[in-house]
């Protein structure tokens, strides 16, 4: 693979002084006093590191300031002219940074060796972190694309062995970009949840039923919240009435299926 092959994700880092609160530089602005120490210029330098003359001495004088003594010094002029140069103070400064900055490199690769997987766990801190208002999120992967006239059927592997059918159009499917073994998410409200014993033998016309057991029930003023542990660490949670769930018998630990409609999963895919 080369190196415009690679996509996969790598640690880096910058080093950064600061004194007393205030940016005091980086890499760019130590390199500029490297650059003085070695051409004796300070023009030659600000050429060096990509910087205008101006630019140079501004940071110069900021770095001078705000070190409380001279970092860099000008020499008068003689038969060669006159130059630039770094005091002592400034010297024993670069070379610090230099040593910092190596140690951090070495930090920065081990802890980078270290992190195996970080691609993998930067898509799963993406995930956590999005904020959706429906209740019910499932990562998993497309299994099966049954396109028709307007809509498409989108049925996605989820974490457990289970599957979530989901409804969408056709011009959703491609503006998403979905293919059999592209990533998605499926979301579904807690509200668009129907639940049913887990025994009943009758049929449904939604198009998804997980079953599992109650893990969690919070009854409200008219609403209750039911929290249905599944196969495989996974959970799925409904908004239903009071009635409802005195009707159906809802208590930890009995068996029960949540049943919702292709329709009602909302489908979306990483950046």
């Amino acid at each position: 693979m080369t190196a415009s092959e690679d996509k996969g994700i790598a640690l880096d880092g910058s080093v950064w002084l600061t004194v007393g609160g205030e940016n005091f530089g980086g890499h760019a602005r130590l390199a500029l006093l490297a650059q003085i120490a070695a051409c004796g210029s300070i023009s030659q330098a600000a050429k060096a590191v990509g910087m205008s003359y101006k630019a140079a001495w501004d940071a110069v004088d900021a770095m001078n300031n705000l070190a409380g003594e001279a970092l860099v010094e000008r020499l008068a002029g003689g038969k060669g002219g006159g130059g630039t140069r770094l005091t002592g103070r400034g010297q024993q400064l670069v070379r610090n940074f230099e040593l910092v900055e190596r140690e951090h490199r070495r930090f920065v690769e081990r802890l980078g060796r270290q992190a195996g997987g970080l691609d993998e766990d930067y898509l799963l801190m993406r995930r956590v972190s999005m904020r959706t208002s429906a209740r019910n999120q499932f990562y998993g992967t497309v299994s099966s694309i049954k396109q028709g006239a307007v809509n498409d059927e989108i049925e996605l592997d989820v974490a457990g062995g289970h599957k979530i059918v989901a409804t969408i159009t056709r011009a959703s499917t491609q503006e998403l970009g979905l293919r059999v073994g592209a990533e998605a998410l499926a979301l579904i409200k807690a509200s668009a949840i129907i639940l049913a014993s887990a025994d009943t033998d009758a049929r449904f016309s939604a198009g998804n039923r997980l079953t599992g057991v109650v893990s969690r029930l919070q009854p409200g003023a008219v609403n209750a919240e039911v929290v249905i542990e599944l196969s495989g660490g996974g959970s799925v949670a409904a908004i239903i009435t009071n009635d409802s769930s005195e009707a159906l018998g809802l208590a930890v630990g009995e068996p029960v299926s949540a049943l919702f409609n292709a329709s009602s999963v909302i489908l979306a895919v990483p950046d």
